[in-house]
């Protein structure tokens, strides 16, 4: 378990790109960006049709939607420019992932909302909202040690575990946290399954990166 707060980088292994600014990756490399990317996805839409509660960045969107009027959608694309000019000054780097991470997670969702279960039970509703948190984790372990560049949120957690040396863990954690707490304040609706995302998935991505380093 303490390893989990121990990991203070994404391992640098003999798959992954030598920079994130490769428009022409090994085939193996591109297919772990891939099929993270897929994972990613399917562990969002988890949490979705759980019904206990959607991820602090959904939160956030809602309570600044709520304030602006603008739609869910615009108001996460915008949400999403911000964070990249967040990367600015942590010189993070980004890539084809960076793109495909909009793209494939945003795929992947609309085409297994319909075929997932939508438990009407609260331990199941529990259950599978921390699968969905679980498999995010892993997703983004293997993705990111694509070193094809990352999403926007999580450039952001690995530019600051860049610049402050902490464990990804605690600072995912911290990222998440604040973001919710910002969405709660504008409006944004909290559920269970939102506190299992901001405070699980910082662990989560660390036991993505361990299983990734020492099986692939």
């Amino acid at each position: 378990m303490l390893h989990i707060f121990a990991v203070k980088q994404v391992p640098q292994l003999s798959w992954s790109s030598p920079t994130p600014l490769n428009l022409r990756p090994r085939l193996i490399t591109f297919f772990y960006l891939n099929l993270g990317l897929i994972f990613f996805g399917l562990g969002e839409s988890l949490l979705i049709t759980s019904g206990a509660g959607v991820s602090p960045w959904t939160v956030l969107a809602q309570g600044v939607a709520g304030k602006t009027s603008w739609s869910i959608g615009f108001t996460t694309m915008i949400v999403s420019f911000l964070v990249l000019l967040l990367w600015l000054p942590l010189r993070q780097k980004p890539g084809m992932g960076t793109i495909l991470n909009a793209l494939i997670i945003a795929l992947v969702i609309d085409l297994s909302l319909p075929f997932l279960p939508y438990p009407q039970l609260m331990g199941w509703q529990l259950a599978q909202a921390a699968v969905g948190v679980l498999a995010v984790g892993i997703a983004s372990g293997i993705y990111l040690t694509a070193n094809l560049g990352a999403g926007p949120r999580d450039g952001l957690m690995t530019g600051l575990q860049r610049v402050l040396g902490l464990p990804i863990a605690y600072i995912r954690i911290a990222i998440e946290v604040c973001v919710v707490s910002a969405g709660w304040y504008l409006g944004g609706v909290v559920g269970i399954g939102t506190l299992f995302f901001a405070f699980g998935v910082g662990p989560a991505v660390a036991i993505g990166i361990l299983l990734v380093r020492k099986y692939l």
